[in-house]
């Protein structure tokens, strides 16, 4: 298996327009692509993803260097907008098993957030059994909420 088969980011990437879930899908340009983070407990959890396999931020061409902090300010102000956020954090590791390929995570904190929850401990809201997941109908529809608003669309009907 390739390198790039086994890179969860790089399938997704490559997925048909027809096969692509909206939550993996919420915007894109050509360096670029937002999905909802799967497994997170707070609804709105983004990922900002290069579009080719990049395992070190180093490696971005200029381009995607370019866009990348135009991509985290949108998105920002979208999830401010979107979910009423007091800020946003954006935190890029790309360290664990099968997600070595760069992506940023642009999460928004709630006002009112746990103190043991803020700063890099909000991990602990992402893939942990004692933190359930956001219900996938949420998923679905801030993801939908935030496509509209990063394309000036009309909101959705709240879920």
């Amino acid at each position: 298996m390739s390198e790039r088969s086994a890179c969860l980011s790089c399938v997704q990437n490559a997925e048909d327009t027809d096969n692509r879930r909206p939550e993996n899908w919420i915007a894109s340009d050509d360096h670029w692509r937002v999905a909802h983070a799967f497994g997170a407990a707070v609804a709105g959890w983004l990922v900002l993803v290069p579009r080719r396999h990049v395992v070190t931020i180093a490696d971005l061409t200029d381009e995607e260097a370019a866009a990348l902090g135009t991509w985290q300010v949108r998105l920002s102000r979208a999830l401010h907008a979107v979910t009423g956020c007091a800020k946003t954090y954006v935190v890029q590791f790309a360290e664990r098993a099968g997600f070595e390929h760069v992506h940023f995570h642009i999460v928004p904190r709630a006002d009112g957030l746990p103190h043991e929850l803020q700063g890099p401990r909000v991990f602990a809201l992402l893939n942990k059994p004692d933190q359930p997941a956001v219900a996938p109908a949420e998923v679905t529809w801030v993801s939908a909420a935030l496509h509209a608003h990063l394309h000036n669309l009309p909101l959705p009907a709240t879920s």
